[in-house]
């Protein structure tokens, strides 16, 4: 296990820096400045931005530099956003995000999984359709077409939600929470069906039966319990991205998060906020990535990990 583990920490580590060295050189090779927007800077005050952030500096030594800032946990100061650090940037709007994708990642795994089951319990029934309907236009509609439609109705016409959120108060979760949650419940939904389609014709479930077991034993006990493992391996990098932001949906209900700096920061050429948010996304995902396998070993003890 030790020797496992080991092994997937280097390769963590060398993924975070081929993302980290792939990021920053395609970020330097597109073309623009970023002190360069408003087209009023003089060559004398464009000289002294681009020595303060070491950009005046050969593309190798800039990226040997910040290379050792990151090892020392320096993410740099964002340009946009003068004297405000990007450790500080993330470390503010990184919570708004973290309480939205939980919350709607929870939604996405906990009524996909159920809504799956059912659906695969009742094949070819009236309540499979109904929600194969459902799943289909989940996947199909995109997620801000969603968040507006649900806003303007829920929001603006019925006014029982509030259109914008700061997340300080259950019903403002609502909303942006389904929303972004919608997407990847319909995906694990089709999962899960598909999963437990296959686990519930196995011999040891129609052996469990015949000794005699109830229903809700097989099925949960014995079906559900591997059934699940798909929605196990796809929750992993579900949960990093939807906790990371959504720049769509927190634009639409004004959630100060981090989804939305990011995307902001691509097009203004914020270098330091760019690396900075993608490594520590990287890094997110990749830890995700290795929960999920050691947690399959809790869920199926038949897998071997250390393989």
């Amino acid at each position: 296990m030790l020797k496992y583990v080991l092994k997937r920490l280097f390769a963590s580590f060398l993924t975070l820096c081929i993302m980290f060295t792939l990021t920053f050189f395609l970020m330097h090779l597109t073309p623009g400045n970023p002190f360069l927007g408003d087209g009023k800077i003089t060559p004398e005050i464009l000289a002294n931005l681009e020595a303060k952030y070491g950009l005046d500096k050969p593309l190798l030594v800039q990226y040997k530099m910040y290379a050792m800032n990151i090892l020392k946990g320096d993410l740099g100061e964002s340009i946009k956003l003068s004297g405000q650090s990007v450790n500080e940037i993330i470390a503010r709007k990184f919570p708004y995000s973290l309480k939205l994708g939980l919350f709607s990642s929870a939604i996405a795994i906990i009524i996909g999984t159920i809504l799956g089951t059912i659906s695969a319990l009742k094949k070819n029934t009236a309540a499979d359709r109904a929600i194969m309907i459902i799943v289909t236009v989940g996947i199909a509609v995109p997620s801000f077409v969603v968040a507006t439609v649900s806003m303007v109705l829920f929001g603006v016409k019925l006014h029982l939600l509030p259109t914008v959120s700061h997340l300080d108060s259950l019903s403002s979760y609502i909303l942006p929470g389904f929303a972004l949650s919608f997407f990847p419940l319909s995906f694990i939904t089709r999962l899960m069906r598909s999963s437990m389609l296959d686990v519930i014709n196995q011999d040891y479930i129609r052996t469990a039966r015949a000794k005699g077991l109830s229903e809700r034993v097989v099925i949960f006990k014995h079906g559900l319990r591997n059934g699940i493992l798909p929605v196990v391996t796809y929750a992993g990098p579900m949960v990093a991205g939807v906790v990371t932001g959504s720049f769509v949906i927190e634009s639409i209900f004004s959630i100060p998060g981090l989804g939305s700096s990011f995307v902001t920061s691509i097009t203004a050429k914020d270098y330091p906020t760019v690396m900075g948010v993608t490594i520590f996304y990287g890094a997110l995902l990749i830890f995700m990535n290795f929960f999920v396998d050691i947690i399959y070993r809790f869920v199926d003890p038949r897998i071997n990990i250390t393989k």
